[in-house]
């Protein structure tokens, strides 16, 4: 999407459609030029909280009107947003902090807008989870983005296990009051990897704190929750030394006493990575001695 040229002493027009502009996630001076030319030339901009805005905007000397747009509203006014749009209306789309539609509404706005056949376009800049993962030392050519866990603890653990397996860095957001009990079930289902704990990034007393998972938990249980937004970096799985011949041995006999042949070998496969054909035949051969 082109903006039409802008007359000396007049805001920006810019052409019809929504505007996907990342603000700031701690420092005001994180938002890019394009981005203020943007939220300076748009009709409204929808925004999460428009105290949190508002204080962007009044830095910027950006005098656009605002609309909320949260989750608790969002059903209500997104038809009023495609309204705007489709009368020919410009609409900047931002969060509290960051990048829009990252663990918040605005992605069932951009999909009605696709949907629609309104033009889409994002202004790309502060993101908290890229920031806290090339921060965190740890490997960034693979990685998934999990958000926030879930806030009731046994389904948190669940989720835990289900990215257990996943051979890439974790990343996720958490509230600082639950940082040293998710940290203890991520020692518990994740086993005890290379981690970081950003928080308050970009921020005068950002700080990014790395070490292994149970010595992370260790020392926030000790000090107690932090101040300040959180971003938990967890390192890919450990790779896992091969058993001794006789370790296999016990492994497959202890299993054999409640699962089949086939279950034995599947079971211990997985836990061990070792050659799914070698663990079955030496489970075959046990089972028949």
């Amino acid at each position: 999407m082109r903006s039409k040229p802008a007359v000396k002493g007049l805001k920006p027009t810019l052409a019809p459609g929504l505007y996907l502009v990342a603000t700031p996630i701690g420092n005001l001076l994180d938002l890019t030029l394009r981005a203020i030319e943007t939220l300076q030339g748009v009709d409204v901009i929808a925004c999460e909280d428009t105290r949190v805005t508002s204080k962007i905007l009044t830095r910027h000397s950006i005098k656009t009107k605002m609309n909320t747009y949260h989750e608790h509203n969002a059903s209500r006014i997104r038809p009023r947003l495609l309204r705007t749009l489709e009368i020919g209306g410009s609409i900047a789309l931002v969060s509290d902090a960051g990048t829009p539609t990252i663990s918040d509404p605005g992605y069932k706005l951009v999909k009605e807008c696709i949907e629609c056949g309104f033009d889409i376009t994002t202004i790309p800049g502060a993101n908290a989870a890229i920031t806290g993962l090339v921060l965190s030392g740890l490997p960034t050519n693979r990685f998934l983005f999990a958000g926030f866990l879930n806030s009731k603890a046994s389904q948190r653990r669940h989720e835990l296990e289900e990215l257990a397996g996943v051979p890439t860095t974790l990343i996720f957001y958490e509230s600082a009051k639950r940082l040293p009990s998710t940290l203890t079930d991520m020692v518990k289902k994740l086993g005890d990897r290379p981690a970081a704990i950003a928080r308050e990034l970009t921020k005068r007393h950002e700080e990014i704190r790395r070490n292994t998972l149970s010595a992370l938990t260790a020392h926030y249980q000790n000090a107690g929750p932090p101040k300040g937004e959180i971003v938990i970096i967890v390192g890919p799985p450990l790779k896992k030394e091969p058993p001794l011949s006789s370790e296999l041995d016990d492994l497959i006999m202890k299993q054999l006493q409640t699962l089949s042949v086939r279950d034995t070998a599947a079971k211990i496969t997985l836990e061990t990575g070792l050659s799914k054909r070698h663990v079955y035949n030496r489970t075959l051969k046990l089972s028949k001695a």
